[in-house]
This record gives structure tokens, sequence and C-alpha cells, in this order.
């Protein structure tokens, strides 16, 4: 049974996780350059897709199993992988893609600062990466606030951990700075900071993400309900790691409402703090029979939902 597979944490069940979501990965891919000549850039291009994929999961597992944000199975793995998969051809685009691996690497520092390990250089690193993924989509600064929520639930407030995110923000950023006036161009540096009107929430035009955000969002809820009365009764590290996802979700959630430019993949960034929810809910059901009733529904809704709805970009 499916709930069985997912309760154990074995390298079996990544190794078949990863080689499900391959196989998703290549038939879009085929499906996407079906009418399209084949070329050598195109393969290349489709393996250098897939194995940043492979490398946002292996940092997505090591941040999970790491800092403890659930059990020892792999349900949270298995939900990431398959609310992954259905934005698979709108994140074949470069941009996207390396703004996801980054935000995985942003979140990797922000959770681990639960150990007294090297704190400022993990408050320097989370910073450094902020930077990047702010040359890439200046919304996302929205994200620094986990940086200081995580530094003050972890009681680590000090002058030297409030300014080190800052310093590690900065470092790029001069040399960003020194690009854009060695090419004369101070100007392009000056627009990451002119962030466009967001007064108006608005949603996607689109039908298709209304059944991808619903279930998704209902389910978070329910994890929700399921797991943070348990979570918030005991005072250990969990309870301060999941304070900082329930952050972590409703910043993601408010960035997805408030980007002035709206695709769908800005959903990609709620998925993994939902993924971990979902997750915590899945272990507060004892009964086996209705947790595998509801993973075997929601490996059908991945499986059936793309033969009904393109998410072509």
């Amino acid at each position: 049974m499916l709930a069985n597979f997912l309760s154990k944490s074995k390298p079996i069940n990544f190794i078949v996780l990863l080689v499900l979501f391959s196989c998703v990965f290549l038939y879009n891919v085929i499906f996407v350059f079906a009418f399209d000549d084949f070329s050598l850039n195109v393969f290349l291009k489709s393996v250098g897709f897939l194995l940043v994929f492979l490398l946002i999961f292996f940092f997505y597992n090591f941040v999970i199993s790491k800092n403890n944000l659930t059990r020892d199975n792999t349900y949270a793995f298995f939900i990431f992988t398959l609310f992954l998969s259905l934005f698979i051809t709108k994140i074949y685009v470069f941009k996207i893609i390396f703004l996801l691996f980054f935000y995985v690497l942003f979140l990797r520092k922000i959770y681990s600062l639960k150990s007294n390990k090297t704190v400022l250089q993990k408050l320097f690193d989370s910073g450094f990466w902020m930077a990047i993924m702010f040359f890439i989509e200046p919304f996302t600064i929205v994200f620094a606030i986990l940086i200081y929520v995580a530094i003050f639930i972890h009681h680590k407030i000090t002058i030297h951990t409030l300014f080190a995110p800052i310093i590690g923000f900065c470092a790029p950023l001069i040399c960003y700075y020194a690009y854009f006036l060695w090419m004369d161009n101070t100007e392009g540096f000056s627009n990451l900071f002119l962030l466009n009107s967001f007064n108006e929430i608005y949603f996607y035009s689109e039908k298709n993400f209304y059944w991808i955000i619903t279930v998704l969002l209902a389910l978070t809820l329910i994890g929700l309900i399921l797991k943070t009365p348990k979570a918030l009764s005991v005072n250990n590290s969990f309870k301060r790691n999941w304070i900082l996802v329930l952050i972590n979700f409703f910043v993601a959630v408010g960035f997805s409402l408030f980007i002035p430019e709206k695709t769908g993949v800005e959903f990609l960034f709620v998925i993994f703090p939902a993924s971990i929810i979902i997750a915590n809910g899945f272990e507060m059901i004892n009964n086996s029979l209705i947790k595998n009733i509801a993973l075997y529904l929601l490996l059908i809704f991945t499986i059936v939902f793309p033969l009904f709805y393109s998410l072509e970009p």
C-alpha cells in the first residue's frame, strides 16, 4: 500500500520518486518539443533542467531530514514531487528554475538556525542567497522576513546576528553594482529597486490554476488543523521550526498574491512549506485506510489533471 511505502524513509523511496518525476519530466519535454525539430541544443537544455531539478530535490530532502521537519517518512517528498510535476512545462525557463533552486538554498540556511553551529555564517549565507534571488526577481525581498523571524524564535538576537544577513546581502549587491558601473548602465541597477505597483490583489485568469491552488490550500488547511495544536503544546525545537514553517507558508502566499506579474509559478514558493504542513497532517492520521485513500486520490489528481488542462508556458 502507498501509505506503508511512504511511511518509511529509505533510499529506495527517494529513488522511486525521483525516477517517477524523471519519467514525467521526459514525457513533458517530448510533448513540448513533439512538433519542433530536435536539436543538440534542446537535448542539452533538457538535461540541464533535469539536473537542476534533481539538485532541488536533494536540497529539499536535506532540509527536511536534517532539521526534523517531519518524522522519519517520505510523505513530504512525495507531495513536493507531485505538485512540482504539475508545473514542469511552466518551469521550463532558466529564470524560474534557478529562482526556485536559490529559494531552496536560502531556506536551507534559514531552517538550519535551530543549531548553534556557525550561526553567523548561516546568516551571512542567507543574506547572500537572498541577494541572488533579488537579482532574478526583486519582489522576493519579502522573504527576508523569514531571516529575522528565525533569529527571533531561535533566540539568537545579538548585534552580530542582526547585521550578518545585511552584510551577506550587500556583498553580491556591491559586485552587481560594479558590473553595471563597468558596463555604464547604472540605471539598470537602479531599476531593481523600483518594484512595480501591487496595490491590487487579483487572481489568475487561467482556470487550471484554481484547481491546483484549491487542492494545495485545502490539504494545507487540514494539515494545520491536525498538527498545530500538538506542535504548539510542547516547548521544543520542533515547535519553533513549526512556527517558522507556518510563517514561511503565509509569506509565500502573500508573495503569490501581491507579485505584480502573475504566471502561476509563484505558487511554487508555497509548495515547500505546504508540503511539510500536509506531511505532518498525514502523520496525525492513524487510520491507514483513510491515509491510503487520500494519498491515492492525490496521485490520481496529478496524473489526470494534465490530461484535461494544459499548463504550457
